[in-house]
């Protein structure tokens, strides 16, 4: 039983790495707590502290090519190749207003410093300004030969001063009070990609493609200087006077203007306007192309000067990198990196956890780097850098020192042994004539690792003397090779004791060799298609091997028989990992689903689904509480073991069903109905509200003879005041969700002969109490009542059959009695037969004791006619009512023509 209470049953995805920047336009809010991505059509608003995304504004199926903050930081205006500029509130992620700006999309745009006013830059090659608040156009600016690129207001609203720039070469100066171009700047050779104008406003810089920096005076406006910077620039941003940034304590002479450039240099530098001289340059750029033979434009794509002396940077591989100050070498600032969020991870090729306590997590993907990620803030802790093509495989582990090591593994045909604490590489294993697809530490003495290539060969690679020596990667040498395959080698596993080590190929075998000579022990054959993954038993001597024939086989290491097949994914079977000390399995396949499994019953325990592609990775934490998985929809999701949770949310919960039932009972003892239907509704129980109402009923209504008590309770026409007001509270305490569930109860009470009775009085009460206005507002208030109403319409025919047979009956009665002499009225009495009391029997003259017998009789037929009439209005007026039942049939009609003149 203990073993049986230990088996997991659920795991929640506790936090997710998940895909918030595809590249394109990016904005910092005024408060730097968070920064706006524009994510394929969709923008991502991002907390920079946790990085976490915190709101989606749906796009409208076209890329978003500008984006910008209100003043407040709590709106948002973005603009998308639909040629619509979108205003949005993020609190809510609503559209407030949406208009039509240029003919071409909006390249650029920006606020001024009140907030009220919204440059636009077109690729129209115009320059628009809106009045946010109304909506419509202040100016409309043409005169640039080519796109526009950049836009900035002067930062003193009294001038009233626009700057576009274009890359025709040209920075034009715009007068918005004249609604004119008053100037021309046109030092540039070639696009102009970013504009900057200084704190007191009388200087304005461009940075363009000509690897310069232009310094215009903005009294003048004439060139002052020529900064050149030897790069091609993509931002400028001004240093603000008296800021932490480093430069801008600098003593140098003049009144220079100090500003920061980025660009294809991956570098943050600093310099000072007067002299063009270089004030502080960053030692060492960790925004580095993704490949060295990677032809595309990489570097820095966008800086912005954020408060608290930061800076935030974009990459050209989606990498949001914030900088601050911190004391350098000789007590000089320096920019330090500070948080690293990865925007878009590509496919997820590997996941493996770092660190005893798992708060690490090292991540492959299509990239030449290995990225670790602190658990908690989901931040990009190190980047391992060494790698000169994709990054297949990861493995991890703990020294006997406790040095935290990782081995990684990739297409450039080699492995790399990286120690964690500094993230240097400490050796390289070369050999491999392919790509190397698999790779595997020691278990327990830690001193080696196995690598498995696309070349069908495995390798031994000890590390032991060359783990602590220092400088550049030492060269490592294989002790033992063995052509293990006669295809790809997808996975290895080694063995708890470092005894063996197990392959899986696409050759639709496992293959068990011994270490560390590398001789073949036994082969695995069985599976349909290659297998892709494989593990040891942590407690068992068997192996575990997952396969693209969508099945999961248990394997015995003494003979290689099959001991038990998992079947139940419905693509291949891509990692597998054994929890709860072995009893349990953990598996990810190609259908984008998790599935836990019990290996003592066979049977899929729960299967998890929160992936939209294939799961290439899964890493199980030490203790198997935690499970990071990854796959081609560029998502990590964690998760956390929950079953004790779950079990005890069960037992609370079954504590509160057990109080309310109690409760329930005592309502109902105390006759506080309101109370019992509210706990019914509560627990969700529609036979203890059925009896809630049955109760209401029966300590309400008159004792009404049994022949008739389904008929009459059916119409309810018998009913008294005490019953209505009763009805009435109980209803008029309802809202629209319990409204919805008492028509659904109704509705299957209806179809229930035993029940039906009970569903018509209630219904009967419901459409008096509550107005039609009301009940049009339930939801799903049409299709509960077009399955209540075929039931009804039978109820209802049955009712009226039953009412002509009482005329039937009452006309033979009729007859009857004016045949008979009175004295023989008697017989048309029926009367149960009770056997005579003979002891307490009276003896009266036969003649008083049949006029008595007669009046009883004539007395309770007089008493049923009058229920019948009744009964029958109540027909007659429900079936006039348009709403729940259709129209009477002229069949109908005319037999009720009939009994009124039978009546007359």
């Amino acid at each position: 039983m203990a073993s049986a209470l230990a088996y997991k049953k659920n795991f929640k995805a506790s936090a997710a790495l998940e895909l918030f920047y595809t590249g394109g336009p990016v904005a910092l809010s005024p408060d730097a707590t968070s920064v706006a991505c524009a994510c394929s059509d969709d923008i991502k608003i991002v907390d920079v502290e946790t990085g976490k995304v915190t709101a989606t504004l749906k796009g409208d199926s076209e890329l978003v090519t500008a984006l910008c903050f209100g003043s407040d930081g709590k709106s948002l205006l973005s603009a998308s190749r639909s040629l619509q500029v979108r205003l949005w509130d993020i609190s809510s992620g609503t559209c407030l207003r949406s208009w039509k700006a240029h003919d071409a999309p909006v390249a650029n745009m920006v606020l001024d410093s009140s907030g009220g006013l919204l440059a636009t830059a077109s690729a129209d090659k115009s320059v628009l300004v809106w009045d946010v608040d109304g909506g419509f156009c202040t100016h409309a600016f043409r005169g640039h030969k080519g796109i526009v690129t950049s836009v900035v207001f002067h930062p003193d609203t009294k001038r009233l001063l626009l700057f576009s720039a274009s890359d025709d070469g040209t920075v034009r100066v715009w007068d918005l009070l004249k609604k004119s171009c008053i100037h021309i700047l046109d030092k540039h050779f070639s696009a102009v990609t970013s504009l900057a104008v200084s704190t007191d406003g009388w200087t304005l810089l461009s940075a363009g493609r000509d690897k310069v920096v232009n310094v215009w005076d903005l009294k003048s406006f004439v060139l002052r200087t020529t900064v050149p910077v030897y790069e091609t620039l993509e931002a400028v941003c001004i240093v603000p006077d008296g800021c932490g940034l480093p430069g801008s304590s600098a003593k140098v002479g003049g009144s220079g203007v100090r500003f920061l450039t980025v660009g294809d240099l991956s570098v943050v530098r600093v310099w000072n306007s007067e002299g063009a001289s270089l004030l502080y340059t960053q030692k060492s750029s960790v925004a580095s192309s993704s490949s060295k033979n990677d032809d595309s434009k990489g570097g820095i794509l966008y800086a912005t000067v954020a408060p608290g002396d930061r800076i935030m940077c974009v990459t050209s591989d989606q990498c949001l990198l914030f900088y601050e100050s911190v004391p350098g070498e000789g007590g000089d600032p320096d920019f330090k990196l500070s948080k690293r969020l990865i925007g878009y991870n590509e496919e997820i090729i590997d996941l493996k956890y770092v660190g005893v306590d798992s708060t690490r997590l090292a991540v492959a993907t299509n990239l030449e780097q290995v990225r670790i990620y602190d658990m908690e803030s989901m931040a990009c802790l190190q980047e391992l850098v060494g790698h000169t093509d994709i990054v297949l495989c990861l493995d991890t582990c703990f020294t006997s020192s406790g040095q935290p090591l990782l081995v990684s593994s990739g297409k450039d045909n080699s492995a790399r042994l990286w120690d964690l604490e500094t993230g240097t590489c400490m050796g390289i294993a070369t050999g491999h004539m392919a790509a190397v697809g698999a790779v595997v530490f020691s278990k327990k003495r830690k001193n080696f690792f196995v690598s498995g290539s696309s070349d069908r060969t495995i390798k031994l690679w000890p590390f032991e003397a060359n783990i602590n020596e220092p400088g550049e990667p030492s060269k490592l040498t294989s002790k033992a090779v063995v052509a293990a395959h006669d295809k790809d080698i997808n996975a290895l596993a080694v063995a708890p004791n470092d005894s063996l080590v197990c392959s899986a190929s696409q050759d639709r075998t496992a293959k068990v060799w011994k270490l560390p000579e590398l001789t073949l022990v036994i082969t695995l054959a069985g599976h349909k298609r290659g297998v892709w993954c494989v593990e040891f038993s942590p407690v068992d001597q068997c192996i575990m091997t997952g396969s693209g024939d969508k099945t999961i086989r248990i394997w015995s290491l003494s003979d290689g028989s099959c001991l038990k097949t998992f079947e139940g994914h419905t693509a291949s079977v891509l990692k597998v990992g054994f929890i709860t000390r072995g009893t349990q399995i953990i598996s990810a396949g190609a259908d984008g689903l998790v599935k836990l499994w019990t290996i003592k019953n066979n049977e899929c325990t729960n299967t998890f689904d929160n992936h939209e592609d294939k799961i290439w990775a899964l890493a199980v934490s030490g203790d198997g509480d935690n499970i990071a998985t990854g796959g081609a929809d560029s998502l990590v999701n964690l998760w956390v073991d929950c079953t004790v949770e779950d079990e005890e949310e069960s037992y609370r919960q079954e504590e509160e069903e057990a109080l309310k039932d109690q409760d329930l009972a005592n309502a109902l003892k105390e006759t506080n109905y309101v109370k019992a239907v509210q706990l019914a509704f509560e627990l969700k129980r529609p036979y203890r509200l059925l009896n809630v109402f049955e109760e209401v009923y029966r300590m309400s209504s008159h004792t009404i003879h049994h022949s008739l008590t389904i008929s009459v309770v059916l119409t309810g026409a018998c009913r008294n005041e005490d019953s209505t007001t009763q009805m009435q509270t109980i209803l008029q305490a309802l809202g629209k969700e319990h409204l919805r569930l008492l028509l659904e109860y109704i509705r299957d009470w209806n179809s229930k002969s035993k029940f039906c009775h009970i569903a018509q009085r209630v219904m009967y009460s419901m459409f008096h109490v509550i107005s039609p206005i009301d009940l049009i507002k339930v939801p799903g208030i049409r299709e509960l009542l077009e399955g209540i109403l075929p039931y009804s319409q039978r109820h209802f025919s049955r009712i009226d059959r039953l009412t002509r047979s009482t005329f039937l009956l009452d006309f033979v009665l009729s007859s009857m009695s004016s045949l008979l002499p009175s004295e023989d009225k008697r017989l048309l009495t029926i009367e149960p037969e009770v056997e005579p009391d003979i002891e307490h029997a009276t003896f009266e003259p036969p003649l008083d004791s049949a006029n008595r017998k007669r009046d009883a009789m004539l007395e309770e037929v007089d008493a049923q006619l009058e229920l019948i009439a009744a009964m029958k209005e109540h027909v007659d007026s429900r079936m006039s009512d348009a709403e729940v039942v259709p129209d009477v049939t002229p069949e109908v009609e005319v037999s009720r023509k009939k009994r009124r003149k039978q009546k007359h």
